[in-house]
């Protein structure tokens, strides 16, 4: 049987979503991918394929099955949608639930009471039938119902990812402000990065950016280490779910290293090191501690520096409080302009920030720049090709 789904990521990366998506299909003959909508990418399979999608896809935040649809004038309306799912066919009563509803153009006045209309829909739909409502558990849900409302229609999903998808299982330990791995994913599909090409992330923090990509060299899916909502549906089957896992075939370890990290914290690398081990990393990653303004390129063939670089407080941590933070900012990043046009020519630099003057500060201009949102937060993935003496910019003066 074929289901609708939609698989919602962060805003920014609908594209690069729909283009791992389509890889994805080609394992299966029965998922279908269909349009990309801001914040996901609708598609149709079999309960098999949410299974695959869970398991292999890097950059969704969730994979949604379609529950039930329509028009909706009031909360009322919500109410009979929610009663009239069949819930007892995907879950039992013991299993704890949870209702989150998001919205666009809604004419409703409360989210928060349409919230609570599904919450008595589904329960009341148990009541009726079994004589008892499933408990809610807004912390630790066994299953997670969404609810999204535009204009004029409402469309309910079940979770069958559970947890966030970004959420590995690999991640204990954390720097300031860490990049989630499903964007982390997407900034490097977005940079062009393929497996083997050389890789350098100087400000490598907690490691997430290695780790996606070095999980990418490895063949390894990022769903591999944790579980998953469907693994509690009524209908879930254990043998089929085992031979999609057991399907995989890891690709061979590389012989020298082509992805590399350095930060100017120690801490942070220790972070890096137990983070990789315990995602599986069986290769070396080498890791410096060094400044950025003193890296070299790791190897003699070109390849892709990709960073988060640091900016407000996070500049502070170099040690140097003698000046205001947008003067060290700026020589921070002066600094860096220099390293990268002096050392890395022929190399593609991608960096991700929310500081939308971060070229100014380099005295480099741009190639590309792509929006990206980070949560609430409005981000750029600004590209730059680094040929030498084509792409400076005139100095830029103490004041930026």
């Amino acid at each position: 049987m074929s289901y609708s789904f939609f698989c919602p990521c962060p805003r920014g990366l609908e594209i690069a979503l729909a283009e791992e998506l389509h890889e994805i299909a080609t394992l299966s003959a029965t998922l279908k991918i269909h349009n990309s909508v801001p914040g996901g990418v609708h598609c149709s399979g079999t309960l098999q394929d949410a299974m695959r999608l869970n398991l292999h896809s890097r950059i969704a935040s969730r994979v949604l099955l379609r529950i039930a649809q329509s028009g909706y004038i009031n909360e009322n309306d919500v109410y009979d949608l929610a009663l009239g799912a069949t819930w007892e066919d995907w879950f039992e009563l013991e299993h704890t639930i949870r209702v989150d509803v998001n919205a666009i153009k809604s004419p409703l006045k409360s989210l928060e009471f349409a919230t609570l209309r599904i919450k008595d829909g589904i329960c009341d739909r148990f009541r009726d039938r079994v004589g008892k409502r499933p408990s809610v558990n807004t912390r630790t849900p066994d299953m997670r119902i969404w609810g999204f409302l535009d204009a004029r229609t409402i469309t309910i999903y079940l979770d069958t990812s559970g947890e966030s998808l970004f959420k590995r299982g690999w991640r204990l330990e954390t720097g300031d402000a860490p990049l989630r791995e499903n964007l982390a994913a997407g900034l490097l599909r977005t940079a062009g990065w393929k497996p083997g090409t050389p890789l350098l992330d100087p400000m490598c923090g907690s490691g997430t950016l290695l780790i996606e990509a070095a999980q990418m060299l490895a063949g390894m899916p990022p769903g591999m280490n944790r579980r998953f909502a469907f693994e509690k549906f009524k209908n879930f089957k254990q043998t089929e779910w085992d031979t999609l896992r057991h399907a995989l075939k890891p690709l061979p370890l590389p012989a020298h290293p082509t992805i590399f990290g350095s930060d100017i914290s120690g801490d942070m690398l220790v972070m890096a090191r137990n983070n990789l081990q315990r995602a599986g990393i069986q290769f070396d990653i080498p890791l410096k501690q060094i400044d950025a303004q003193e890296v070299k390129p790791p190897t003699g063939i070109s390849g892709l520096l990709i960073a988060n670089p640091p900016y407000g407080e996070r500049i502070d941590m170099r040690g140097d409080r003698s000046q205001e933070p947008d003067a060290m900012a700026l020589a921070f990043f002066n600094a860096f302009g220099s390293t990268l046009k002096q050392r890395f020519a022929g190399w593609t630099v991608c960096l991700f920030t929310a500081d939308l003057t971060l070229p100014r500060m380099l005295r480099l201009k741009e190639s590309k720049k792509t929006p990206f949102f980070n949560g609430a937060i409005e981000c750029r993935l600004f590209r730059f090709e680094m040929v030498a003496g084509s792409n400076r910019r005139e100095s830029v003066s103490s004041q930026g």
